[in-house]
């Protein structure tokens, strides 16, 4: 007899994605697309490294997966994501007819399952998604948290360099002027 995994579960897959994301300087969002309790598919942020704006881990998860089954609509999976995903990324949902959606942290921000808007449930669409959020959310916002806090002592050291150089250089100068 096959195991059935828990949400939980396939929510980790998808968090180790989210590492992989991060280890390339890229934000640690991850994404796995599970059919039959299997993963099909996998994606993790690339934006930045492949200098793609429509590089996102749901992106590249359900790419992958329509490649996979030589099929665009990808009926009877579900997607895990530790963050809730764009616009864009949900009508990319919407367009591959994915069954359900689970994601970790919500997005207020840009969020389109429900935390700025719902496409995914929208009336209008001509497919809804059913969606289960909040899974695994600590550690996917500590992720997410842990990941912009480095990003931003990151830069404040950079910019404390720049202006240590651009010191350094100005004394230089002086000093070769006053000979």
């Amino acid at each position: 007899m096959t195991e059935i995994y828990s949400d939980e579960y396939w929510m980790r897959k998808a968090m180790e994605r989210a590492i992989k994301a991060w280890e390339q300087g890229e934000i640690p969002v991850g994404a796995v697309l599970v059919a039959d309790n299997q993963i099909l598919a996998e994606g993790w942020n690339q934006s930045i490294i492949a200098h793609d704006p429509i590089a996102h881990a749901e992106i590249i998860a359900l790419r992958k997966g329509g490649g996979k089954l030589q099929n665009y609509r990808l009926l009877n999976t579900t997607l895990y994501v530790t963050l809730e995903p764009c616009i864009m990324c949900a009508g990319a949902m919407v367009h591959s007819r994915i069954q359900r959606l689970v994601y970790g942290a919500s997005d207020m921000k840009t969020g389109a399952a429900g935390s700025l808007i719902d496409i995914l449930r929208h009336p209008g669409m001509n497919h809804q998604i059913e969606i289960t959020s909040g899974v695994l959310v600590e550690e996917c916002s500590t992720m997410l948290s842990a990941f912009f806090k480095q990003r931003r002592e990151q830069h404040k050291a950079l910019k404390a360099a720049r202006k240590q150089q651009e010191e350094n250089q100005q004394k230089l100068l002086i000093k070769s002027l006053l000979g």
